[in-house]
């Protein structure tokens, strides 16, 4: 099986971070979104190999996946950016045989191994929710999906597309994304992988739905906080012996922190060579490299060696930033 990521989008919601980094390594809990994400394939005997669909600063995932990951890696440049589909078409040479798409917006716990033995010609991934506008939903008859909308305007229809895919055969979803490209089929502007999968049904490829448990969006501020939050609770917790600060758990504290005189969680995560003193940090990502001094920060995202001295407030300030007050 292959895996392919879209991930070339600019990270627009996630800004100032995204001005020195791509999205998918912004940090939470003991690693950046995207290595959770990877974690997850390394145990599936099927796997192939991945491909990453990078933009502007793509240079940086391609160093991250080969410090961290041996599986066979691809790195396919998406320059301009017209949607989804037209991402994973440019992809197209590796679209063959079964496929797993996903956005790295997504945490996920889903099982997996299911797909090595699944008949049905796409999976769509689905969570049920009270409020399904800004995503998409399924409309299914007999358990199959007969419809996918994208940001459906109702609430009509409550299973929740979470941004994970399977198809079993690559190269019909590229037949479908070229009918869109000749065609010019957008919506709202963009070719979006909702009118591929659509086109595909119509044809009369069979597609089910399989619910996922648990999902966690990293695309926003708040949302990326509410992902580290469960992600402490669930195992990536960590407390340094021998820092002279409170911890109060759940908290991740990377061992090369430097901790003073300090209230740390909860829901803190504080990364490698972070510096801490008569502080209070809680419910806060503090990427590598901060130094934080007698402030009290809660709610934040701090950048990569960003300098806060001082500040008693919510902050959200990217990497190499200062705020002394």
């Amino acid at each position: 099986m292959k895996i392919i990521m879209p991930m070339a989008g600019l990270g627009k919601r996630m800004r100032p971070h995204t001005w020195s980094k791509p999205k998918p390594l912004l940090q939470v809990a003991d690693k950046p979104v995207l290595g959770h994400i990877l974690d997850k394939f390394v145990p599936l005997k099927n796997l192939e190999e991945v491909v990453f669909i990078v933009g502007w600063m793509g240079d940086q995932i391609r160093e991250y996946v080969e410090k961290h990951y041996h599986f066979d890696a691809r790195f396919v440049t998406q320059e301009e950016l017209m949607g989804q589909a037209h991402a994973v078409y440019l992809a197209r040479e590796y679209l063959h045989g079964p496929c797993l798409i996903l956005f790295v917006d997504t945490l996920f716990e889903a099982d997996l191994a299911k797909l090595e033995t699944c008949t049905a010609d796409g999976v769509i991934f689905v969570k049920e929710m009270d409020d399904p506008r800004p995503f998409g939903a399924i409309v299914e008859e007999n358990g199959r999906i007969v419809r996918y909308i994208e940001k459906p305007p109702t609430c009509e229809y409550r299973k929740t597309t979470i941004g994970v895919f399977y198809v079993r055969e690559g190269a019909e979803l590229e037949r479908a994304i070229a009918y869109l490209l000749e065609h010019n089929i957008r919506t709202r502007g963009e070719f979006y992988m909702a009118d591929a999968f659509q086109r595909m049904m119509d044809w009369g490829a069979y597609f089910i739905s399989e619910p996922v448990e648990v999902w966690e969006d990293c695309g926003q501020p708040e949302t990326l906080l509410h992902t580290n939050r469960y992600l402490l609770e669930h195992g990536h917790a960590h407390m340094p012996a021998g820092a002279r600060a409170l911890f109060i758990p759940p908290v991740y504290v990377a061992d090369s922190a430097i901790i003073e005189d300090a209230v740390i969680g909860p829901y803190a995560s504080v990364g490698e060579g972070v510096t801490i003193r008569e502080a209070i940090v809680r419910d806060a990502i503090i990427e590598s490299g901060a130094h934080i001094e007698r402030a009290l920060i809660e709610h934040s995202l701090i950048g990569r060696n960003a300098r806060v001295q001082g500040a008693m407030r919510h902050l959200n300030i990217g990497d190499d930033d200062v705020l002394e007050l």
